[in-house]
């Protein structure tokens, strides 16, 4: 009987979207194999009912698909040199970070080599994901995604997944997703701003929000999460201004030059996230902080 058949599978990263992730699997009755360096990491896994380890390449023994949620970049490399030194011909790698999509068809023409499969899943949902399942976006080789996809059926909300293409397509198709999101968060801080600072004073933001997600035509999961921020606080008077980013936008915006496609707005926000870094920012820049932090967890710095 294959590994598969078994409901067997390797996770490294057992962040927040990692353990999100594990604890999808686990419902599914997968069993999950974990490895985090923070120990902490490890217990939590164990607590959800998975099974941590204490290398990375005790994984690749046990399992023939393998889900990454470590940073992008070299870290991506390491693992995979470390798994590669272990794993079993026809084993599948799946890359479930925020890659650049060509680091992603480099990685995979070089596992391919030696008979590995590397699948890209651009994934989205956020810390909710661990509740109602995730948007995935998927590049690769098709039959490993054939062979994968009750690994992705077990993750994703319904009708949540799909294959998109050869491989880089799954990171590609995240990495525009992302520089909508960026454009979306800062629309919506924009136009609170004006409704914070504008000719009415007095506004309640939240019953505004909350008016707006119930049949407007831009009610969305961002205006909900507006909504709750807005029922606790709309001053913000101890929260800085100041958003992180990670590269998704920036790549975004190369990729758009490249095919000479105009994203003006993905680009303004940008250089107000840039700004913000420098000055601390303004009200908008703090809700977009926020809201980064309600979707994904992400720290929100103190004035």
């Amino acid at each position: 009987m294959s590994i598969h058949k078994k409901k067997y599978i390797g996770l490294v990263g057992l962040g927040r979207m990692g353990l999100a992730i594990a604890h999808r699997l686990i419902q599914a009755n997968f069993t999950v194999l974990g490895f985090d360096q923070d120990k902490q990491a490890r217990e939590k896994l164990e607590l959800l009912g998975g099974a941590p380890v204490d290398a990375i390449t005790e994984i690749p023994n046990k399992c023939d698909i393998m889900w990454l949620m470590v940073p992008a970049g070299k870290v991506i490399d390491s693992v995979i040199a470390q798994i590669k030194s272990n794993v079993k011909e026809s084993s599948i790698i799946i890359d479930g970070g925020n890659s650049h999509f060509q680091d992603t068809i480099r990685r995979s023409q070089e596992l391919a080599k030696d008979n590995i499969f590397l699948l890209d899943c651009g994934t989205s949902g956020g810390l909710r994901g661990s509740d109602i399942g995730f948007s995935l976006m998927i590049g690769g080789d098709h039959n490993s995604y054939k062979k994968a996809e009750p690994i992705f059926k077990a993750i994703a909300a319904p009708n949540g997944y799909a294959y998109l293409g050869p491989s880089g397509a799954g990171h590609y198709v995240k990495t525009v997703h992302n520089g909508v999101e960026y454009v979306i968060l800062q629309s919506y801080a924009d136009g609170f701003n004006l409704l914070k600072h504008g000719q009415y004073k007095d506004l309640d933001l939240h019953k505004i929000s909350k008016v707006w997600n119930n049949g407007s035509v831009i009610r969305s999961w961002i205006c909900e999460l507006l909504e709750e921020i807005f029922a606790q606080d709309q001053s913000f008077t101890d929260i800085s201004g100041f958003i992180d980013e990670n590269l998704t936008g920036q790549w975004t915006i190369e990729e758009a030059n490249k095919q000479n496609i105009s994203m003006k707005l993905l680009e303004i926000s940008l250089e107000i996230r840039a700004q913000s870094r420098q000055t601390g920012g303004d009200y908008a820049t703090k809700i977009v902080a926020l809201l980064r932090n309600k979707f994904g967890g992400h720290e929100v710095k103190k004035t």
